[in-house]
């Protein structure tokens, strides 16, 4: 059921993937960078759609990590970068678009941004990724000492400066404000997706809410005595962490047990661990 769900993530992450590209970058010519964004420059100087560059330059870098990095290039890395590859160009081909869906460039941008980060956070959340760029990274990772973030931003930047050139100001403009909102966003969806809640209670009834989070939520926890300064009484305090849709049941289970607890909720985006994310 596990690996059905990252399947099914990782494939909804890639069509919308596709989706935000087709239908929002390339008619505007968005060059945000990555292979997306080279393939959109070079479509525009050449013969050849910026499908069939997308796909052709992604099995490039593909072949390129097999030779230069083996297994690192994954199993997951392979089915999402083809796949993605492949709507786009599928759509080319049954759905041929040759002009923009609006007169709005911003709101074009938006979308086009909106999708595209979604679904990379999706696909990155399932540990996989699109390829493209990402096997430029372990390759410098692996054979120079340059800082991979540094030159992924810089290769992205010349993509989306490229843009000023081959389109124009208004299009270049555009592509660098895409490019600035996507290194935000990628990251934001994916805290959103990994968002758990760390619940604190200071309690008399111990062993019922410890039971009730173990055998109803199946998760664990961590009990220790606490003492109130004030009042000097002696209380369990348990730790836990949860989901964020478990989270009001069992706020609400905690009330109905022990009116009077101390319940303490707090945020986090990532929680690493069995029942949660591996390491």
């Amino acid at each position: 059921m596990k690996k059905f769900k990252n399947f099914l993530t990782m494939t909804i992450g890639c069509v919308l993937l596709a989706f935000g590209v087709y239908f929002f970058k390339i008619p505007n010519g968005f060059a945000t960078g990555g292979v997306t964004g080279i393939g959109t420059v070079l479509a525009q100087i050449t013969p050849v759609t910026p499908g069939v560059w997308i796909w052709g330059l992604n099995i490039v870098l593909l072949l390129v990590g097999f030779i230069f990095l083996g297994g690192q290039t994954g199993v997951k890395t392979i089915y999402c970068s083809m796949f993605y590859s492949g709507i786009t160009y599928f759509l080319e081909k049954f759905l041929p678009l040759t002009e923009p869906l609006s007169d709005q460039p911003l709101l074009e941008l938006i979308y086009a941004m909106l999708l595209t980060s979604i679904g990379s956070a999706m696909i990155f959340n399932s540990n996989a990724s699109s390829g493209g760029t990402d096997i430029v990274a372990l390759l410098l990772k692996k054979f120079t000492s340059i800082d991979v973030g540094k030159a992924l931003l810089i290769s992205d930047f010349i993509v989306a400066a490229s843009s000023f050139v081959v389109f124009d100001i208004k299009t270049g403009l555009f592509s660098l404000l895409g490019l600035f909102a996507k290194a935000f966003l990628v990251d934001a969806v994916i805290e959103n997706l990994n968002i758990c809640k760390y619940f604190i209670v200071i309690t008399d009834k111990r062993e019922e809410i410890s039971g009730y989070i173990m055998r109803t939520l199946h998760h664990g926890v961590t009990v220790h005595s606490a003492v109130g300064e004030y009042t000097k009484g002696e209380k369990s305090m348990i730790h836990t962490v949860c989901k964020r849709t478990e989270a009001i049941k069992l706020r609400a289970a905690i009330k109905e047990m022990d009116p009077h607890a101390f319940i303490i909720v707090t945020t986090s985006s990532e929680i690493i661990g069995r029942g949660f994310r591996g390491v």
